[in-house]
C-alpha cells in the first residue's frame, strides 16, 4: 500500500533538479497529469508552470467546460444546478484525457464524482495539491467567482468541503502539500513526487 503523506515543497531539491533531469522525468510520463484539490490550491497556476517545466501542454477543465457550454461556471450552477454541471464536467474531462497528454487542472469537486475519479485513476496520474484552509480562505477571497463560497462563511465552507472530499482526494496516486511559497516550488515538488512514484 502506498504512503500518501504529502510531499512538501520544502522537500524538493529545487536547486539540484536540473532541466536535464526534468526532461528525463518528462520522457517517462506516459499519460496525462490531472491536478485535483480544493478551490484555491493553485491547480491552474501550478498546472501552467508544471506544463512549462515538462515542455507539454496545459488545459484547464473549467475553461473547457465554459467553452463547451458557452456559459460561465457560476451561470451553469445558477441556471441548471450542480448535478447538471458535474455531468458536463465528467464528459469534458473524459474528452480531455482522450485528447491530451499534458497537464489537466480540474475543478475542486471533479474528483469526488465516482465515475470521474475512476476514469482519472485508470488513465492519468492524479496529483492532489493539498493546502492549509487559512491559506485557501485568503486566496479565494481575491475574486468572487466561486459559486460554492457565495452563501456563507468561506472558512466554514472550505473546512466542510475538505472534510467531505479528503477521503476521495486521498485516493490520488500523488499528494503534494502547497503553501504560500512560489508556484515554481510546488511544480518542482510535483515533478519529484512523480519521479519517485514512477
Amino acid at each position: 500500500m502506498r504512503d500518501n503523506k504529502p510531499f512538501h515543497q520544502a522537500d524538493a531539491k529545487m536547486a539540484q533538479t536540473s532541466a536535464a533531469e526534468i526532461a528525463a522525468i518528462a520522457r517517462r510520463i506516459d499519460r496525462p497529469i490531472v491536478l485535483i484539490g480544493l478551490m484555491g490550491v493553485g491547480k491552474s497556476t501550478v498546472g501552467r508552470k508544471l506544463a512549462s517545466l515538462l515542455d507539454t501542454g496545459f488545459v484547464d477543465a473549467d475553461d473547457a467546460i465554459q467553452d463547451a457550454a458557452q456559459l460561465s461556471i457560476p451561470e451553469i450552477f445558477e441556471q441548471y444546478g450542480e448535478p447538471y454541471f458535474r455531468d458536463g464536467e465528467r464528459r469534458v474531462i473524459r474528452r480531455l484525457i482522450d485528447e491530451h497528454d499534458g497537464v489537466i487542472a480540474t475543478g475542486g469537486g471533479a474528483f469526488v464524482d465516482d465515475e470521474t475519479r475512476a476514469l482519472i485513476l485508470d488513465r492519468a496520474i492524479a496529483v492532489w495539491i493539498d493546502c492549509d484552509i487559512d491559506v485557501l480562505v485568503e486566496r479565494t477571497s481575491r475574486r468572487n467567482t466561486r459559486p460554492l463560497l457565495r452563501n456563507g462563511d468561506p472558512h466554514e465552507i472550505l473546512s466542510r468541503l475538505y472534510k467531505e472530499r479528503e477521503p476521495h482526494y486521498s485516493q490520488a496516486q500523488i499528494r503534494v502539500a502547497s503553501d504560500d511559497g512560489p508556484h515554481h516550488a510546488t511544480a518542482i515538488a510535483i515533478i519529484e513526487a512523480i519521479d519517485r512514484w514512477l
